[in-house]
């Protein structure tokens, strides 16, 4: 009988091993190449962000008529999005997230490479335009067709171009926030959802090779910069269970908001044709866009994806009143957003309103019990476990969450904050019945097709 099992084992271990080397350079490849156009597509998204803020600034330094440059302007480039996504690849709407996890469960076929060229320039033109939405939702389908593709190319077995699918979502997760160890969990927690050798190689290797691209052309610096924090002492523990739950109700909020402003985007028409169908994508998305233009005049910094305005957050900018503000318009934008059906991501807009939530309750902390600092440190620390706990509410993924943040602002200190807030992040969307965003969003699409 030993024997027997010693005999299964052996089999199972030389049938893991086949082909294990060629999986390995094929995902250093799928890595090298998705942090290429991942960081062609940050530099893209810089650009676009630096011409519209420039276009404001020109016309608030006097030039009356460029108001409606700007407005038209975002009108045209979010409508041109999406006319590019329901014209030539329906599956490059949103975030992309939910499509790669539907190709891993079987749901559907790859998608074509002509997503990567209509992802990119949406892209590009919808969040250049001032929409709320992230870029890693992008880099991640355009990294997954990559993946394809290049097993494709390789005669790879099916098996591994699932594999190699996943690890190139990674790598784009990896290459839009300079997380390379978040990439890898991503694929293993979120995608895959189960740990295994070949997977685990696939995406270490992928997540590995896209970072040193992205650090070779675009700097090794974390994407934001923390004040360093001290090790906050156990009497924290009560503070940082309620803010996860309060991010927990928030979170389970955001998720309703986001699948219900699709419901309304999509119920003011029923298209009865392709043709009419992509004309009523093109002028919802416009609509959308003409609403950004007007937020971009009058309130430049809170358009776009959000960066300066988690940036601010977690340096503890702005009032109690001013931040509360600017979370309400944030929140409902970046629905609106997605309801545009434009390329465009979630997690960017959803780190933005995790610190800003941070920030609020850590300022009323402090107010209320002043000797809270000397064991919490400053709002940064809340900030920074906001962002974490608001991600785990809404994508119900603690440990991708978690590590996400800590490379994204080299927090390394406030592990155990994070784990405590998330805990009950976690637990509170659960107890209230609000399945993880893209769940529902994979449910939603399936439900269409």
């Amino acid at each position: 009988m030993n024997e027997a099992n010693n005999n299964d084992e052996s089999i199972d271990q030389d049938d893991e091993r086949a082909g294990l080397v060629p999986l390995a350079l094929a995902s250093v490849l799928v890595g090298a190449a998705t942090g290429t156009i991942g960081v062609l597509f940050r530099f893209s998204l810089e650009r676009a962000e630096a011409w519209r803020s420039a276009l404001v600034a020109w016309g608030h330094a006097g030039h009356e008529a460029a108001f409606l440059l700007v407005v038209f302007g975002a009108a045209a480039a979010t409508a041109l999005a999406a006319w590019l996504v329901a014209r030539f690849a329906p599956m490059a709407s949103g975030s992309g997230i939910p499509h790669v996890e539907a190709v891993l469960h079987g749901k559907l076929p790859p998608a074509p490479l002509v997503l990567i060229p209509i992802k990119f320039a949406g892209g590009v033109l919808a969040i250049g335009a001032g929409l709320a939405l992230g870029r890693e939702g992008p880099t991640v389908q355009m990294g997954a067709s990559i993946a394809h593709a290049i097993g494709t190319f390789f005669r790879r077995t099916a098996g591994d171009c699932r594999v190699l699918l996943a690890a190139g979502a990674g790598a784009g997760l990896a290459t839009a926030f300079n997380a390379p160890i978040a990439g890898a969990v991503f694929v293993l927690e979120e995608l895959m959802r189960r740990f295994d050798t070949r997977t685990a190689v696939a995406a270490l290797g992928a997540s590995a090779s896209a970072i040193a691209m992205a650090r070779l052309l675009h700097g090794d610096l974390p994407d934001f910069h923390v004040p360093a924090q001290p090790f906050p002492g156990f009497a924290m523990t009560g503070a940082h269970l309620v803010l996860g739950a309060v991010l927990g109700l928030l979170g389970a909020a955001y998720c309703r908001a986001i699948l219900w402003t699709l419901d309304i985007a999509e119920s003011f028409a029923r298209p009865a044709s392709t043709k009419s169908a992509v004309v009523h994508a093109t002028v919802r998305a416009g609509l959308v866009g003409a609403a950004v233009g007007l937020l971009a005049w009058f309130a430049p910094h809170l358009a776009g994806g959000g960066d300066a305005l988690t940036e601010r957050a977690l340096l503890g900018a702005g009032t109690i009143a001013g931040v509360l503000a600017m979370f309400a318009l944030r929140f409902a934008l970046g629905a609106v957003s997605y309801a545009a059906g434009t390329p465009g991501g979630l997690f960017a807009p959803m780190l933005v309103l995790g610190a800003q939530t941070g920030l609020v309750f850590g300022r009323v902390c402090l107010d209320w019990f002043p000797g809270m600092a000397a064991i919490s440190g400053d709002t940064s620390t809340f900030a920074v476990v906001g962002m974490a706990a608001f991600f785990v509410a809404v994508v119900r993924a603690p440990v991708t969450g978690i590590v996400l943040v800590t490379e994204m602002t080299a927090s390394f200190t406030l592990l155990l904050p994070m784990l405590t807030a998330c805990f009950t992040a976690m637990i509170v969307p659960m107890l209230l019945r609000v399945p993880p965003v893209y769940d529902s969003l994979g449910k939603r699409a399936a439900v269409r097709r």
